[in-house]
């Protein structure tokens, strides 16, 4: 058949003509957005530029609740359902099991007010979403300013498939500390994770006997994303150690909450890069660093996706390792004395903010549902069983009400030690959320 022929062909024809309508409707979509009002301090042109990729388009829309201006033109916005490879290994995951639909257990719910009101609407959540900032930034501590242009300086590059560089990074104010940062060969821009935890070479891909554990910037950057893998060490409180700010016997801000403040800076460095997409950039962490990463994706809005391995995602004090009551997460009092390491005990009860919010019946589903409606993944194992999601239906609710769905989700291993079925649920995820397109 010549080439004439072909092109004549009705199956040629059809794909022709289907390809003609995909284009008119996505050139009509175009149009639309260039007809947009614009708001909230942005320029048209940047608010284009940010719908043309599934995550900018999400992100916009979250802020048409922020924004009177955006109320009407999104009303009747259609979002398409998810798709994709990764998509397809990891869709179960987002659905609820049959017996915790719709269960929301003892936790406080998070579409309430603190004075009784119900959150009716997207203008209402927002209300009630600053109402939980300022309440967990008044427990945690207040945050010191954030950094405008982080100081780094390359110590060294080498090239092993991809790009692996040692920088010098300032943190915090009179605070740097040694990254790596890895990122495909090539020019970007590409998306991004920050792969959290005790030492910044697990991510990177140096120890090898993590491999397919929580390696996850090395794991990634084959898979085309930059990462920014950074360490801390939690310890007791002492002299020079890392979670104390702006010093270990007088810290103004609860390590977790710090913590926190230290991915965004990152964040900051990384959206500065002209290799990495400012609009397309996650935040995973296991065990301790999922916690790191769960208040990160939550007091950050920024991060644009949020997974977490096994933290334990509510207060627990049935299992040791779910233990937020200690000095270096949320149990932190001023002073040279501290709460010895270990369970809770008669002798050695709750102390700090920790406390407080126990007391009160606060619980950590009131930071998931800040994460929406930005996508949340929770890989959970022995510390995060299936029946967390009467924490999760909660972020659900709140999806829910915002009118998305497919945001939320959990996979399930017996073990707290990441599996490699559990390393590439992970990766999977990042895949879907920040790289595929519909």
């Amino acid at each position: 058949m010549g080439r004439k022929e072909a092109e004549d062909h009705p199956y040629r024809r059809g794909k022709n003509e289907r390809e003609d309508r995909d284009r008119r409707v996505k050139d009509e979509w175009n149009a639309k957005q260039t007809r947009q009002p614009v708001g909230c301090g942005l320029m048209a042109r940047e608010m284009i530029t940010i719908c043309r990729n599934r995550i900018g388009r999400r992100c916009f829309l979250l802020l048409a609740g922020a924004c009177p201006a955006f109320s009407n033109p999104f009303a009747a916005a259609v979002i398409p359902p998810p798709s994709g490879k990764a998509w397809e290994k990891i869709s179960r995951f987002f659905e609820t099991p049959a017996e915790f639909k719709d269960d929301l257990g003892n936790f406080r719910p998070v579409l309430q007010f603190e004075d009784g009101r119900r959150v009716r609407n997207a203008e209402d959540w927002q209300e009630r979403r600053h109402e939980l900032l300022q309440k967990w930034h008044g427990l945690l501590g207040p945050w010191p300013p954030l950094l405008e242009k982080p100081y780094a300086q390359e110590q060294f590059a080498e090239r092993i498939g991809f790009v692996r560089r040692r920088i010098e990074l300032e943190i915090a104010p009179g605070r740097k500390t040694a990254v790596y940062l890895v990122t495909p060969e090539g020019p970007g821009p590409f998306p991004a994770v920050i792969d959290v935890f005790y030492y910044p070479e697990d991510g990177a891909g140096i120890k090898s006997d993590r491999r397919r554990q929580n390696d996850f910037g090395y794991q990634l950057v084959q898979r085309g994303f930059a990462a920014l893998c950074l360490g801390q060490n939690p310890t007791a409180p002492r002299p020079q150690a890392d979670l104390y700010y702006p010093v270990w016997d007088k810290a103004e801000l609860q390590p977790l909450s710090y913590l926190a403040y230290l991915a965004a800076n990152c964040h900051t460095f990384l959206a500065q890069r002209q290799e990495i997409d400012p609009n397309r950039i996650g935040v995973v962490g296991h065990s301790y660093g999922g916690k790191w990463a769960l208040f990160a994706g939550a007091l950050y809005e920024k991060f644009a996706a949020v997974c977490v391995s096994d933290p334990g995602i509510v207060f627990d004090e049935t299992r040791p390792n779910v233990n937020y009551w200690e000095p270096w997460y949320l149990g932190y009092v001023p002073g040279s004395e501290f709460r010895p390491r270990g369970v809770l005990t008669d002798t050695h009860p709750r102390v700090g903010p920790y406390k407080t919010m126990r007391e009160r019946g606060d619980d950590l589903n009131e930071l998931h549902a800040l994460i929406a409606p930005r996508p949340f993944f929770v890989a959970g194992g022995s510390e995060d069983p299936p029946e967390r999601w009467r924490a999760l239906n909660h972020t659900v609710a709140v999806n829910r009400l915002l009118g998305h769905s497919n945001r939320v989700g959990m996979s399930n291993r017996a073990e707290h030690k990441i599996s490699p079925e559990a390393n590439e649920q992970i990766c999977l995820f990042f895949e879907h959320f920040l790289k595929e397109e519909p």
